[in-house]
């Protein structure tokens, strides 16, 4: 509900990592994010800080980051953020961000990408049942009487 969204820019860092498990597939790799910006007494872009950060990515977008994600490629990822904290047994607190991905893709302001949809898995073959007959059943002919061309002919309305 009240979640924090982001979408940031980096390149790979880790081989993603793919996984099958109970509740279906999943994928992570790091994601290495570093701020640029212009250095006015050398006149040159400079490197700033980088964050590094774990992506998460469940289901379908799993078996595709495994497929099509590798190391040192400009990837763009939406999802939510999540920071943690933790101390371990004699040792200091460090913290962790996370993103649970719901889109990644490749950065095409630094080179292209060829996008092949996946194919659908095949439907399992269910059960058909028989197609119903929407067509009106024709009035009987009375005892050998003709029936009046109109009558079988629908009545157009407009």
């Amino acid at each position: 509900m009240n979640e924090t969204t982001v979408c940031v820019v980096g390149n790979v860092a880790t081989a993603p990592v793919y996984r099958e498990l109970a509740a279906g597939p999943s994928a992570r790799f790091r994601l290495a994010v570093t701020a640029r910006y212009w250095d006015r007494e050398k006149s040159a872009w400079t490197d700033g800080h980088t964050n590094f950060f774990t992506v998460w990515a469940g289901r379908q977008l799993a078996v595709n980051v495994a497929a099509c994600v590798e190391v040192g490629q400009p990837l763009v990822v939406q999802g939510r953020l999540k920071v943690r904290t933790e101390v371990r047994d004699g040792q200091q607190q460090w913290a962790s961000a996370d993103i649970d991905a719901v889109a990644i893709g490749h950065d095409l302001a630094r080179g292209t990408a060829a996008f092949q949809r996946r194919a659908k898995p095949e439907a399992a073959l269910t059960a058909s049942r028989p197609e119903p007959s929407w067509e009106t059943p024709r009035p009987a002919d009375t005892a050998g009487e003709e029936v009046p061309q109109q009558a079988l002919e629908p009545a157009v309305v407009t």
